[in-house]
């Protein structure tokens, strides 16, 4: 009996296969019967956007208009459209519809199809979106989709790269394809985080195109761009019924221009155009398309009330509302109505009150466009019931299953939110509550109080007369002057003690209680609380020494700024009577900071060297304070003593840089340095990072041409240029430091342009030239300010 079952089993099975086999093959031939009839209505739909000059949204929708006039399937009809065999009767019901659109008899649609202006782009770009479509369509993935958008659509409009993103449910996105980028910059770029801000996040979370002239202007990372590199990039999301299935990025090596209206149409319709390929894409599969029963036995599994909602769209596609599909078996209406009256409608109908900037209706769309999860607490919930409207706080969570989206909310009970409050109160305020019954000597004490005392939870609660038990010794006063009255003088009483923890710390407790009497007068309880104040306590001695140490460095600093003070007017006092040197007439004005505190390094000198030239000098020494007049006074006195060997000012300027860099602590300056000849009348002057002197002559004002040197003490070994200048009659050079121009709110170039306009200022003598710079001078930084004029007789 065994033998002759086991060939009939056999057959079963062969059988069985035989059968699975023809049902796959007979699956898969719908299918591409499918493929090939969905390919030729999007071919036909590519033609009427050349000749229509429409986007493909557009042309999809006269493709219905058009079959319905002719009364055939759109199958049917774009057969005919792609063979043109039917070329005379497309015309006519072209024509027609747009008669009918337009209003006016014998209408013909516009070849720009847009706005004025533009009709002379749209057919190349038609030509473009009908290559990229049919390319599109013929595509096996993403890659080759992205390699085709760059080839036919996007190289003509000057675009360097293009990627395509799958976008993720919990906001992540995936590089699907990319075409035109440097290789390895894929495989960089395969996934990003949720969170991190990119230009196809932008997109994504904006659900809007995004357009930035130059990337490298907004610090955004992206696939392919170089900080240092400037380019455009647009993102737009790509999905279809008001579901965001990825982002399209398209770049470009060089900033971008406004782009007119039809190109944003293209870029709009090639982001239509790959959302249909982002359907297919193994990262989204999972998502979009579960199995339709097992998100409704996730709803019905939970425990709070919960709706499974499928979008409803209008006639062009776009989505309106949401259907209620499903109601769980745990769903309670919030406003009292039974489930029959919810399920199957519309959310809209069903709650208008969800609509409205920031309401429940906006948070849906999003979750259902974007596909990240929405949650949050105590949401306001209104339905309008007999024009009545009735409201209720729930915390609400919104997610995104496949095309559907999850809604559930748990309705909050008042008095469960308010003990919730009162515990999260306590738990913040570091607070426990207590009552105690004086009567039956029963005590209550909550949850908080346990840990707070360091008592593990089943223990005994301490009644207020043993208080002083567990507080330190040295509080048992405080404690006995707290329990007299509250127990016998029953009034309200607080006090602070040091508690000793069986644990073996030590905190600070502040317990505050009141009586409670019956109506004879009598104590019936006590209740109050206690709360741990340790915190404030060691703040308040942690301040307390703050503070004393804060005078202590106030006091110091103030003798510090003191004393630089006394240095920097013994060095230079800040006025200075006009010196008489050959044929030269030199005026200086030094002004000092207003604070203290700001005392700096600024220095000037002038001095008529063995050699009978004239030593001009001025500087700035980095920082305030003791240190900066420290350094300005070893580099002013370094400068003169070296200035006695004779030589130029740039050798002058190389010694005095050893000088900053090996016999300071790391001083560093700016100035500059100049020597005038009285037989020649030629000054010779270099510069060490400071601004070049200004000459005025015949009533005109410049710059000497810029020389190099960099600033004192920053680099060990430093070579400094020397420029020279003859002068003539009346001429007036001056030399500053940047306390005369400095201003936060301006850059220098700014500042060192305004003050040639004030240096042409018309005066009848050197002093008051030098008096109306510091008169008109614009700087608000209150640094010092050091100035040199000189003026050929």
């Amino acid at each position: 009996m065994h033998d002759s079952q086991q060939p009939a089993d056999e057959g079963t099975r062969l059988g069985r296969l035989a059968a699975t086999v023809e049902r796959l093959r007979r699956e898969v031939r719908e299918a591409h019967a499918a493929a090939d009839g969905r390919a030729l209505i999007e071919l036909a739909k590519g033609i009427l956007v050349e000749r229509l000059g429409c986007n493909p949204a557009e042309a999809a929708r006269q493709l219905a208009a058009l079959a319905e006039q002719t009364r055939l399937t759109q199958l049917e009809l774009a057969a005919d459209i792609v063979n043109q065999a039917a070329q005379d009767r497309l015309t006519e019901a072209a024509s027609q519809f747009v008669s009918a659109a337009t209003g006016r008899e014998g209408a013909a649609p516009s070849p720009g199809g847009g706005d004025p202006g533009d009709s002379g782009d749209h057919a190349s770009i038609a030509v473009r979106l009908r290559t990229a479509e049919s390319g599109v369509l013929a595509a096996d993935d993403t890659q080759t989709v992205s390699e085709s958008l760059l080839q036919h659509a996007l190289s003509p409009l000057g675009a360097t790269a293009v990627a395509v993103w799958a976008a993720g449910t919990d906001g992540s996105l995936t590089l699907a394809g990319a075409a035109g980028f440097a290789a390895g910059e894929a495989e960089r770029w395969r996934y990003v985080p949720p969170g991190v801000a990119t230009p196809a996040r932008q997109a994504l979370v904006e659900r809007g195109t995004v357009w930035f002239a130059d990337l490298s202007e907004f610090g955004l990372p992206s696939i392919g761009h170089q900080p240092s590199q400037s380019g455009g990039r647009v993102t737009v999301p790509a999905g279809t019924g008001g579901r965001i299935l990825g982002v399209l990025e398209i770049a470009w090596t060089h900033r971008l221009p406004p782009q007119p209206q039809s190109v944003q149409r293209q870029v709009e319709a090639l982001a239509e155009l790959i959302a249909h390929t982002l359907e297919g894409h193994p990262a989204l599969q999972a998502v979009l398309r579960p199995p339709q029963s097992d998100l409704i036995d996730l709803a019905d599994g939970l425990h709070d009330p919960a709706l499974v909602l499928r979008p409803h769209l209008d006639a062009d596609g776009r989505l309106v509302d949401f259907l209620i599909q499903h109601t769980n078996t745990n769903f309670v209406d919030f406003a009292g109505r039974p489930r029959a009256a919810v399920n199957g409608a519309l959310l809209l109908e069903a709650y208008p009150m969800a609509a409205g900037e920031g309401g429940l209706f906006e948070k849906v769309e999003r979750v259902h466009a974007t596909g990240e999860a929405f949650r949050t607490e105590r949401m306001q919930l209104t339905a309008i019931i007999d024009q009545v409207p009735l409201t209720a706080v729930a915390n609400v969570s919104v997610s995104r299953h496949g095309d559907c989206v999850l809604l559930v909310w748990r309705v909050l009970d008042e008095a469960a939110r308010v003990a919730g409050l009162l515990q999260h109160a306590q738990r913040l305020g570091r607070m426990g509550g207590f009552e105690e019954n004086v009567v039956t000597g029963e005590i209550t004490w909550n949850g908080q109080l346990f840990s707070l005392l360091g008592l593990p939870a089943n223990a005994a609660p301490i009644p207020l007369q043993q208080l002083p038990r567990h507080a330190h010794p040295d509080d048992g006063v405080a404690l006995g002057r707290f329990l007299r009255g509250l127990l016998h003088h029953q009034r309200p009483a607080s006090t602070a003690f040091r508690l000793r923890r069986s644990d073996g710390v030590s905190r600070h407790i502040r317990v505050v209680a009141e009586p409670v009497l019956d109506a004879n007068g009598r104590l019936l309880c006590v209740r109050g609380a206690y709360q741990d104040i340790s915190a404030q306590h060691w703040t308040e001695v942690a301040l307390a020494a703050t503070r004393d140490q804060l005078a202590h460095s106030e006091q110091q600093a103030a003798e510090r700024n003191r004393l630089a003070l006394q240095l920097q007017q013994a060095i230079m006092p800040p006025t200075h009577g006009p010196i008489e040197a050959f044929d030269l007439r030199i005026g200086v004005r030094y002004r000092p900071a207003e604070e203290e505190a700001l005392v700096g390094g600024d220095w000037y000198d002038c001095v008529v060297l063995p050699s009978k030239q004239v030593l001009l000098s001025l500087g700035d020494v980095a920082g305030h304070g003791i240190e900066a007049a420290t350094g300005m006074v070893v580099l002013r006195n370094a400068l003169r003593g070296l200035a006695t060997t004779g030589a130029g000012p740039a050798q002058l300027l190389t010694w005095l840089n050893l000088v900053a860099h090996h016999l300071t602590e790391q001083v560093t300056a700016t100035a500059v340095c100049a020597l005038f000849d009285p037989e020649t009348r030629v000054l010779r002057w270099a510069r060490a990072g400071h601004f070049p002197p200004i000459m005025v002559r015949d009533g005109e004002s410049s710059e000497l041409p810029m020389i190099d040197g960099v600033l004192l003490g920053a680099l060990s070994e430093a070579r400094y240029d020397e420029g020279s200048v003859q002068l003539l009659k009346d001429d007036v050079l001056l030399m500053y430091t940047d306390g005369l121009i400095e201003r936060k709110d301006r850059s220098l170039e700014h500042s060192q342009r305004q003050l040639l306009t004030v240096a042409t200022a018309e005066v009848s003598s050197l002093e008051q030239r030098l008096d109306h710079l510091l008169t008109y001078s614009r700087s608000d930084t209150d640094d010092d300010t050091c100035v040199i004029g000189i003026q050929l007789r």
